[in-house]
């Protein structure tokens, strides 16, 4: 259904970014979005994500009205290690634990400490470095993730 027929303050899910391309946003297990406004940017709604950040959706993008079901199911146990690689997911290998050659925290005799602070395998830290690009913000997003401040 049309944003533009979505009554305001109605749980949505499946959110176009843009027209005719197909849901984004909001599909994953038990999330949901809500209906904020539509008449703040004219041809725009305002829409609530989790995060707190709200974002402006043209009238024309489709979303399905509700939220997505089984909201329980992160809290599922998986039980044992097979079952998570069934789902595709690969062991987790702490990087001290590897050859220099292979991530920075790397190497040492015994069990040694990094040395550094925490970081990717390419060098990229890992705790409190910035990603978005502070020269380009998007121009849609009305209050970006963890609401103001």
């Amino acid at each position: 259904m049309p944003l533009r027929l979505v009554p305001i303050a109605t749980k949505i899910h499946n959110i176009e970014l843009h027209p005719g391309k197909g849901g984004q946003i909001c599909r994953s297990a038990g999330t949901f979005a809500t209906l904020m406004d539509k008449n703040s940017r004219p041809g725009y709604a305002l829409i609530a994500l989790a995060s707190k950040e709200q974002r402006y959706i043209h009238l024309n993008c489709m979303a399905s009205v509700g939220e997505v079901t089984n909201p329980l199911h992160k809290l599922r146990k998986l039980g044992k290690a097979g079952r998570s690689r069934w789902l595709g997911r690969r062991p987790h290998v702490r990087g001290v634990a590897m050859n220099p050659v292979d991530h920075p925290l790397g190497g040492g005799e015994g069990k040694s400490g990094g040395g550094r602070p925490s970081c990717s395998p390419t060098g990229i830290p890992a705790k409190g470095y910035k990603t978005r690009n502070k020269r380009n913000p998007n121009k849609y997003v009305a209050v970006p993730r963890g609401g103001v401040k």
